[in-house]
């Protein structure tokens, strides 16, 4: 069926925020990997690797101590968050989401080990020298992004492995979007939570990360990954 503009109704499906349908859709034949970096996920790239870049580099030009694990493996999760919805984006056939959801599942399911090894290591350092929890912004804002990222793995989970538990597929395609959105609100979460960082004592007066030096990075990521989504998955009509 066409629009009156002669333009087939089903490529609004893949019409992104930002641009034509065809900047963030996934060539047939071409291999999955390149949605990595196709249109503006390159700029993602650059960011979020920046990011790592800076708090590692911060980590490891200074003594490491039982804590570094902490900024180390959140950084490495939001890592893997960021390739697992960037290689998913540009699916738009069968095989490619099956495909695609796969590696989504498997890249964000290592990114959720490594994000909560890094909670498991802040709770026993708060345990060890019976420091206070919660009290400074970033802390409630990581305690926050640990909670919703649960919710979030898990319906994602179960909507697409166990639909049954909806009722059958149909009803749980409605939550997708649902799930799609709390994910795209997970990882601007995570990256507020690392500019929050900059404001706590280690990152502030030992590893003297700057805010600006992670605020850039962050900008890049969100540059790169929100002009990708596809208006159609989020229920947003045009």
């Amino acid at each position: 069926m066409a629009s009156a503009t002669g333009i087939p109704e089903t490529r609004r499906e893949d019409e992104p925020l930002l641009g034509s349908p065809g900047d963030v859709l996934q060539e047939e034949g071409k291999g999955i990997h390149l949605n990595l970096v196709i249109g503006t996920a390159i700029l993602a790239q650059a960011g979020v690797w920046a990011l790592a870049a800076v708090i590692w580099t911060g980590i490891f030009t200074h003594d490491l101590i039982f804590f570094s694990a902490h900024p180390l493996l959140n950084s490495a999760g939001i890592l893997l968050l960021t390739q697992s919805i960037l290689i998913l984006q540009p699916t738009h056939t069968p095989d490619q989401k099956r495909l695609g959801t796969a590696i989504h599942f498997t890249t964000n399911a290592f990114s959720a080990v490594s994000l909560y090894a890094g909670l498991a290591v802040i709770l026993y350092a708060k345990i060890l020298h019976h420091g206070a929890h919660l009290e400074s912004p970033h802390a409630i804002l990581g305690a926050i992004c640990y909670i919703f990222l649960f919710l979030q793995s898990l319906v994602g989970f179960t909507q697409y492995y166990t639909p049954r538990l909806y009722g059958g597929v149909n009803n749980a395609k409605k939550v997708y979007k649902y799930h799609r959105m709390s994910g795209y609100t997970v990882l601007v979460l995570l990256l507020v939570t690392v500019m929050a960082a900059t404001r706590t004592d280690y990152i502030h007066n030992v590893i003297r990360i700057k805010l600006w030096a992670v605020t850039i990075p962050v900008v890049l990521v969100l540059i790169g990954v929100l002009p990708r989504i596809k208006k159609q998955k989020l229920g947003i009509r045009s």
